[in-house]
Formats: structure tokens, sequence, C-alpha cells
């Protein structure tokens, strides 16, 4: 017994020495980016917006950056996310995507912002405040990727990351109003909504969008819509050289987004 609590009483001793060996010298906030909050006349309300910014960036500097805008884009949503994939994905040695500019847009009301109007009254019970993306649309292409072209050195190439109802939303934007992003993103969308009325929705081409649309393993409703969502734009492109579609099927709704973002990366 007096031997055993020797030796614990020893590896006390040692791990205690150890601890002491490790002295601060110093301390900084971990910074990844900036947090502004911006006025909306549009949705007559203040919105807050994350920016990150490559390495490599200077106000200074005579280069331009494409700009990825994430729906879902707080911190305890998905911008961290996708900054981390950005960043790994632009690394030299990786180059998967340039360096860009990620605009993550936070939420206030993704019901109200993500949906267009309907008349099916399920829906409506089911997200109640719903109805507002002609609303939003407008915020955004009036006022916020006016504002970020302003405010940082950014080219002209735009891509728009949307899940669920982000997705829907994205897609939405695709076909009424394409230029707004040139590259589509579009993560299990809720295509359901509405009965499925977006995908009547008639389009002449895909001007020069690339899209991306990825889902889970998921409701087969999801994996329908999202399916024929492919089925509509890849009959506008004749080579389909623009349009990618993949099916994951390890993945379920809640964790199909960083994978299929990773895929969309390599394939656009």
């Amino acid at each position: 017994m007096k031997v055993l609590l020797i030796l614990v009483f020893g590896v006390w001793s040692f791990c205690g020495s150890l601890a002491q060996t490790a002295k601060l010298t110093s301390e900084a906030d971990l910074v990844i980016g900036e947090r502004l909050t911006i006025f909306s006349d549009q949705l007559g309300e203040e919105r807050e917006v994350n920016v990150y910014l490559p390495e490599s960036y200077h106000p200074d500097s005579l280069n331009n950056y494409p700009v990825i805008y994430v729906f879902d884009g707080s911190m305890d949503e998905d911008f961290i996310h996708i900054v981390g994939l950005v960043q790994f994905g632009s690394m030299p040695w990786i180059d998967l995507l340039p360096e860009s500019i990620v605009v993550g847009i936070s939420n206030v009301d993704r019901q109200r912002d993500f949906t267009f109007p309907t008349t099916v009254a399920e829906d409506k019970a089911d997200l109640p405040t719903s109805g507002g993306s002609e609303n939003f649309m407008n915020y955004l292409e009036e006022e916020l990727i006016p504002f970020i072209s302003s405010r940082y050195r950014t080219s002209d190439h735009r891509t728009i990351i949307g899940q669920s109802l982000g997705g829907l939303l994205a897609t939405e934007i695709l076909m009424k109003r394409p230029q707004m992003f040139e590259d589509y993103i579009i993560v299990s969308p809720s295509l359901w909504w509405d009965q499925q009325s977006l995908l009547e929705f008639e389009i002449d081409s895909l001007s020069m969008n690339q899209v991306f649309i990825g889902v889970g393993n998921e409701h087969p409703v999801m994996r329908e819509t999202a399916q024929a969502l492919n089925a509509k734009l890849s009959a506008l492109d004749s080579n389909s050289a623009r349009v990618h579609f993949a099916y994951f099927p390890e993945c379920d709704h809640g964790d199909v987004l960083h994978l299929a973002v990773y895929k969309a990366f390599e394939e656009m």
C-alpha cells in the first residue's frame, strides 16, 4: 500500500511539475472576419452579415476577388464551415477555387425571406410568416451586393450557396434573376414548396450560369425534386457542361452540406 501511495504521489508531482513549465507569454483574439450591421430600406430592418477576407487581401492591392454569398450565414449557422472549405480549397496545393471573399447573410426570419407566396393551406400553416422572397431578392440585388462591391475589392464573379429553404431561394433566383450570380450551389432545395410550382417556371436558357445540385439520402420528395431540377436545367444545356448533380447516400438533410459544397468546388 505504501509503495502504491508513493507511486501515485510521484506521478502527481511529475505532472504538476510539467504543468508549471508552460508559461503564457501573450494572447490575442482569434479573428476570421468582420461582422457588419447594415440597415436595409427594402426590408425595413437592420441586417447582419459576416465577411471573410482571404489572407492575401489588402485594400490597396490591385487584386480583385470573387465573392461567395452564403444563405444561413451567421456564426452559429453555416458561415464558419463554408469559410473553412473556401480557405482550404484555395490553398495553392489544393487549388479547387481561387482565393475568395465569403459573405454570410445572417437570418432574421428565413421562413419569410426564403419563400415566395403560396396558396397551399398546409404550407401556410407550416410557415406562417412565409412569402417575402421578392423583397429579399431586391435587398440582395439592390442593396447588399452593391454595398459589398463598393466596400471590398471584388470581381464580377459571384456564387450563391443555399441549402433547404435557402436552396429554394437560390433556385428561385436562378429561375427569375439568373444574372445576380454566375455560380449556383443548391443543396437539398425545398422544392416541395407550393406544390413544386417552381419546377414549372419557364426559363429559356441558363445564360452563362454554372449550377451544382446536391442532395442526400433524404425524404423521397427531396430527392425526386432535386433530380427533377437537374433534368430541367440539363435540358437547357446541350452538353450539360454547366449543370452538375451529385447524390450523397451516406448523408442526410442535416449533414449533406459540407460534402456537397466541397464536391461543387471540385466540379465547377
